[in-house]
């Protein structure tokens, strides 16, 4: 973990922190609703408050520093004979071998991360935000961080909201609210972009499906033959979210796949 920190993603991941926390600071430190129930001494509020942004903080870095599922080359080569045992290989696409880190075969659903450099299962996405790929292992979190996030920035809105003077001329009004302004338009875009981010991954978690394999379907071999409405990992919006939320264990999609394939496919 120590080595992960000091990576290319320490930029990023120093940056959004000393943001988060300046944010919170001129929240505080401003006549806002926090500052109010402070001088009143009513702690609780900026208590809950600040425990939100802090969870927010460790969360971002779990999942920023979370193996997301990574696939060591010589963790499979014991489990190809097995899995080929299992599986009727003639209703399976065969496995892949990847070319860049020579993983002889490429579980289903994986995929080879330019930026990592390493194949990832279940592979969603490589997220520049948290400098990570999004993957079977860290992807339930990510969403997680997102709705928390989500409730800290909506909550960094009103707070912000709150604290906003107004005055007899514009020129003041904009020097005595300045710093909560640029607080409020941060806040602002941010709130926009992770409501958009938690909807999609939302959707797609309920019909089981990754970002991959809905912007690059027709590139995808054990997909290409699907129409645009089929997907034989879909297993109903009620199972589709027990399993993505609930399953922690490492799942062959082959065996659903096979189970869920028509033997025209």
């Amino acid at each position: 973990m120590g080595q992960n920190m000091f990576r290319t993603g320490f930029l990023v991941r120093a940056t959004h922190t000393l943001l988060t926390w300046v944010i919170t600071l001129i929240l505080f430190l401003h006549n806002t609703d926090l500052r109010r129930c402070e001088e009143q001494g009513e702690l609780l509020l900026p208590l809950l408050f600040f425990l939100l942004v802090a969870l927010s903080v460790l969360l971002y870095f779990a999942v920023s520093l979370m193996d997301p599922g990574f696939i060591l080359t010589d963790s499979v080569k014991g489990s190809n004979e097995e899995m080929e045992s299992m599986i009727p290989q003639s209703l399976t696409p065969r496995l892949r071998r990847c070319g860049y880190c020579l993983l002889q075969q490429q579980p289903m659903r994986a995929k080879h991360c330019q930026m990592c450099k390493r194949c990832v299962r279940r592979f969603d996405h490589h997220c520049p935000w948290i400098e990570n790929c999004v993957g079977e292992r860290n992807h339930r979190w990510f969403i997680v961080y997102l709705l928390v996030q989500l409730l800290a920035l909506l909550w960094a809105l009103d707070i912000a909201l709150s604290g906003i003077t107004p005055t007899l001329t514009w020129e003041q009004w904009f020097r005595v609210n300045g710093f909560l302004l640029a607080a409020l338009g941060v806040v602002g875009v941010f709130s926009m972009v992770v409501m958009l981010l938690l909807g999609c991954h939302l959707y797609l978690v309920s019909i089981s499906c990754t970002t991959w394999e809905f912007m690059s379907r027709h590139r995808i071999s054990y997909l290409k033959n699907f129409s645009d409405e089929e997907n034989p990992f879909d297993r109903g919006v009620i199972c589709n979210l027990w399993d993505f939320f609930c399953v922690c264990s490492t799942v062959v999609w082959e065996k659903m796949y096979t189970r869920n394939t028509p033997n025209s496919v």
